[in-house]
């Protein structure tokens, strides 16, 4: 052979086994198959099947996103607002409608929906105001003919409250405890300040004297005469009970002695200005100062400094927000919901409005600004926690429980499989015997029972890796007799017999040399049980028997389907956990399907 032909031999050889072609012919599939490893071949083929490689990819996707989600959307177990029950889907909540965003008069924040009216006197409604399936505050409004010329509005917990400029109140919404039925002796009345609170109407006077309807029994309202009703300048609601500043700038407490807010600070001198939050009351004085008490913690205790003269102030749910002659506005407290990140760019602002977990600065410009809460992406659930945001959390605990349930299945399933098959005799009669009276077991049954009976004395760490261990204790079984079976095969092979005369000891034969061997068979099996054991545990925490909440998971999530109520009118609270659940279930057994033909292309022949 000449050196030319042996250079073109070589280098076409060198070309098939990195996967190049020849000039003059195309390459012959069963010698590429040939010049391939076992590992290649498996990964070209899984590559190949588009079905696997979208599971496999979508699975990861989620992967990522619940593990890394829960850092930017942390929860706390103990969360809990009553304010913001039940919301549907949607991040509508700051969204001004068109005709009022350039005419603003007034703005009033409530619960889930806001309520605005122009330099026209007409009114809007945005948000959420769907409280319930019978109450919607934009649909049950009074038509504009029949309010007229609106100048002050205001929203609350579940209704709203509008005055004309003919001294005329209109309120509606939820009347259920009688906040939205107008007592006779009000309507005589002229009036310069409407508020609605929680369950609660109130209103004052131009003779400074304070009127209220509602829910009394659970309102903490006593305003008598005493307490300086008849010289009033300003109330400001404050959740339960309504804190009032007098004519002569004195601060009252409209309610029973023994609340956080009944115990005024002295020294406050002169007071100009009151603004609340649900637990909260800052005043602000002649001097400058803002004093808060009440029960308050953190940051909203000390108010941030500020240049120039304070012109007006508003409360949230947890925040205040204040403006100063300088066109600056500021705010502190609580930012749960964003509430007080306070635009950078704001300047030049001529009016602030505030309420719950919104903020809007109207500038001198025209220009509305708005900041806080703009809604919750997938709704919240009957305690008023962000279902995405449990949904992130429920998703890692899921997928954390089902992945160490697995690998300890894994490992119960290898060993004893291995030992099994290899040793044989009274060996293998022993443990295939343990294998069936395990696997006779009733799985779920059982996984209740135990978790149930030991469970119930432990601390919640301690019980969710009490479920991970019996998840993984009781499911091995049929990775067991799998391994035994391929085992039996391999033992026979003349590898096995050159590792025994070479005085390789067994154990070492079993798994250092048959288990790699069937590795493969492993993997396949392993990963079509992780997606078992997410089942597993989902069907545990939805009947009560696997992880208690308020810790979250995507079956405990699910177990607002038992009550018709939330099925027809909640969606959102079992249809993303639902679909999430599913979709990652679905891709799981996907991987797994593509990995075993990927292992066994044959299987796709039969």
């Amino acid at each position: 052979m000449s050196k030319n032909t042996e250079k073109k031999h070589s280098f076409s050889l060198f070309k098939r086994l990195f996967g190049g072609k020849s000039k003059n012919e195309e390459k012959d599939v069963l010698m590429e198959e040939a010049l391939q490893s076992p590992l290649r071949t498996i990964i070209k083929n899984f590559v190949a099947n588009k079905l696997a490689m979208g599971g496999l990819i979508i699975f990861l996707v989620m992967f990522a996103i619940v593990l890394i989600g829960p850092v930017f959307y942390p929860i706390t177990l103990s969360e809990k607002e009553e304010t913001q029950t039940n919301i549907a889907p949607g991040m509508g909540m700051m969204k001004v409608p068109e005709g009022l965003a350039g005419n603003v008069r007034e703005i009033s924040v409530g619960s889930t929906f806001s309520v605005g009216v122009d330099n026209n006197g007409k009114v809007y409604v945005w948000g959420q105001p769907k409280i319930s399936q019978k109450i919607d505050i934009a649909k049950d409004m009074p038509s504009q003919k029949e309010m007229g010329n609106v100048v002050a509005v205001s929203a609350g917990f579940d209704h709203a409250m509008a005055l004309n400029d003919e001294g005329e109140l209109f309120c509606w919404g939820s009347d259920r405890l009688g906040q939205v039925k107008i007592p006779g002796e009000v309507k005589r009345k002229k009036i310069v300040q409407i508020e609605a609170g929680y369950q609660m109407s109130y209103i004052l006077t131009t003779g400074g004297e304070i009127f209220y309807w509602g829910n009394e029994n659970l309102n903490d309202v006593r305003v008598t005469k005493k307490k300086g009703n008849g010289h009033i300048a300003k109330i400001a609601v404050c959740n339960n009970t309504l804190m009032a500043l007098t004519e002569n700038g004195e601060v009252v407490h409209m309610g029973s002695s023994g609340m956080d807010v009944d115990k005024i600070p002295e020294g406050l001198g002169k007071v100009t200005d009151i603004a609340t939050t649900s637990n909260a009351c800052a005043a602000l004085s002649e001097d400058g100062t803002i004093t808060v008490w009440g029960q308050a913690t953190g940051d909203i205790r000390i108010a941030p400094e500020y240049e120039g003269n304070v012109v007006s102030m508003y409360g949230g749910r947890f925040h205040f927000t204040m403006l100063t002659d300088t066109g600056k506005v500021y705010a502190w407290g609580d930012n749960s919901k964003k509430q007080i990140e306070v635009p950078e760019s704001l300047k030049d602002v001529e009016r602030i409005y505030g309420g719950t977990y919104q903020n809007y600065a109207l500038t001198k410009s025209g220009k509305l600004v708005s900041w806080g809460l703009k809604g919750y992406l997938m709704g919240t659930d009957d305690l008023g926690r962000d279902v995405f945001a449990r949904l992130l959390n429920g998703g890692r605990m899921t997928m954390t429980i089902g992945a160490i349930s697995v690998i300890i299945s894994t490992v119960i399933g290898v060993i004893i499989g291995g030992i099994s098959g290899f040793f044989g005799g009274w060996i293998d009669i022993v443990l295939q015997r343990i294998t069936e009276i395990v696997s006779s077991l009733p799985f779920l049954p059982m996984a209740m029972i135990l978790t149930s009976i030991i469970g119930n004395s432990l601390s919640e760490n301690a019980r969710i890796a009490l479920i991970m261990v019996i998840l993984g204790v009781l499911s091995w079984t049929s990775l067991a007799r799998l391994v035994r079976a391929q085992v039996l095969a391999e033992r026979e092979k003349e590898f096995v017999t050159a590792a025994t005369a070479m005085g390789v000891k067994r154990s070492a034969i079993v798994f250092k040399h048959i288990i790699p061997n069937v590795i493969s068979v492993i993997i396949v099996s392993a990963t079509l049980d992780f997606a078992s054991c997410m089942l597993t545990e989902s069907s545990l925490s939805y009947l009560g028997f696997g992880v208690k909440l308020p810790r979250p998971t995507w079956g405990n999530m699910l177990n607002g389907c038992v009550n018709s109520v939330v099925i027809q009118n909640y969606w959102w609270r079992w249809v993303f956990p639902a679909i999430m659940l599913s979709i990652c279930v679905i891709c799981i057994n996907m991987v797994g399907d593509g990995l075993r033909d990927a292992i066994d292309p044959k299987s796709n022949e039969r």
